[in-house]
């Protein structure tokens, strides 16, 4: 679709290396928003030194894994297969609005002013809902003995 949507002014014999490049971006995308899935695992800026509420974008201070680290060895998927059961059932314990806000800036990757107008609410109460909802996440994990 995107091949014919932005390209389709070109000639025929471009189609061919355009569409590798679109379908190589479009995987890259694909692998960097699974990395960003799985590394909030690590509950993003509650684990951090700092516990600034207005701190910025946790999703910044990630550090992306290599891409050799996308084959793991059986028991550490195993254990993050584990770790992420535990994070579900901690998300499913937040309140409602800290859950909504969290799952929409973290996992649909919406931003701040896109997870305020579906909230209905300003994008300060979007950042005090995920700055609480990630302080409560990382205190639950680490009194069930899960730290980054």
């Amino acid at each position: 679709m995107k091949l014919a949507e932005r390209y389709g002014d070109r000639p025929a014999e471009e189609f061919g290396a355009l569409f590798q490049r679109i379908l190589q971006n479009s995987i890259n995308d694909h692998f960097r928003r699974s990395k960003v899935r799985n590394l909030w695992t690590t509950l993003l800026s509650a684990f951090s030194p700092d516990s600034d509420d207005e701190g910025g974008d946790p999703l910044e201070t990630l550090e992306a894994e290599s891409d050799a680290a996308v084959f793991k060895a059986p028991h550490l998927q195993e254990e993050q297969r584990q770790t992420l059961g535990i994070i579900e059932q901690e998300i499913a314990k937040l309140p409602p609005r800290q859950r909504e806000a969290f799952l929409m800036r973290y996992w649909e990757e919406m931003d701040i002013a896109e997870t305020a107008a579906a909230m209905g609410c300003s994008e300060g109460s979007v950042k005090t809902h995920c700055s609480r909802a990630t302080h409560t996440l990382a205190a639950a994990l680490r009194a069930r003995g899960i730290e980054p």
